[in-house]
């Protein structure tokens, strides 16, 4: 069991490397991270630097790591540009589990965690992710992100599923609904998928999007699928705590 938990939080941590293979109409394959995308033009950053390609010339969007693809034609995000990091260096975080109440200074937030949850600093590895926690036998795992985007609620979470498609086979979107978390308007998404490299593990996933002005915030929280309905309501209790501290004190916030 403690290597599945392992496994789930290399998936956070591998996520970054993931790469696309874009096909295009006249036999050329590309290869590289897509970094934006509009309803005319997909741009993506290769080895060679930045390509602006066409929608309209593009047959596939296949990733290589676990067999999947995407029709161009499908529906995609209208944002303009890809989110920008709002964190500096992630080995720097004023962070700290005072009982049940997770604080994070460098970020000004705060969570309310289950009784048996820690600190995972090792999932803190992307520029954009603000903290990194799990549950102390390693089998729940929680992320937190915030980015920069220009576009939409809708296009955000267009690119969040674009994203979970880069590392999961038989990735499936179940539902959505719409929330409020920290005063503010928010989108509960769940969603599933395999681990090629570990016998097609099933995982599920739940996914928090907060928005406040052009500022995302996201807390996911999955597990292994078997164990999901079972801690579901936990899952969704811990993104429903989700509270910005921006303007209080620290002291307020300790206490």
């Amino acid at each position: 069991m403690r290597t599945i938990g392992l496994v789930l939080g290399l998936l956070a941590i591998s996520s970054s490397a993931m790469a696309e293979e874009i096909s295009l109409k006249d036999g050329t394959k590309i290869v590289g991270h897509m970094t934006a995308i509009t309803h005319e033009k997909i741009e993506v950053e290769t080895s060679y630097g930045k390509m602006q390609l066409k929608r309209s010339d593009i047959v596939t969007i296949s990733f290589p790591e676990n067999g999947t693809s995407a029709n161009a034609g499908q529906p995609s995000p209208s944002g303009l540009t890809q989110g920008a990091s709002l964190q500096g260096d992630p080995s720097k975080v004023d962070e700290a589990l005072n009982g049940l109440i997770y604080v994070n200074r460098t970020s000004k937030f705060t969570l309310t965690l289950p009784p048996d949850w820690i600190i995972a600093p090792e999932l803190r590895r992307a520029p954009e992710t603000l903290a990194g926690l799990t549950s102390r036998d390693k089998l729940r795992f929680l992320m937190v992100a915030k980015e920069e985007y220009p576009g939409s609620l809708e296009s955000y979470k267009e690119l969040t599923m674009l994203g979970a498609r880069r590392n999961l086979s038989n990735f499936e979107e179940l539902s959505e609904a719409p929330a409020t978390i920290d005063g503010k308007p928010a989108l509960m998404i769940f969603y599933r998928g395999t681990l090629p490299k570990v016998s097609n593990l099933p995982v599920e996933f739940v996914s928090a999007i907060v928005v406040s002005g052009k500022t995302y915030t996201k807390v996911t929280a999955w597990c292994v699928e078997p164990l999901f309905h079972d801690v579901q309501p936990a899952f969704e209790k811990m993104l429903n705590s989700y509270r910005s501290t921006t303007g209080q004190t620290t002291a307020a916030v300790s206490n």
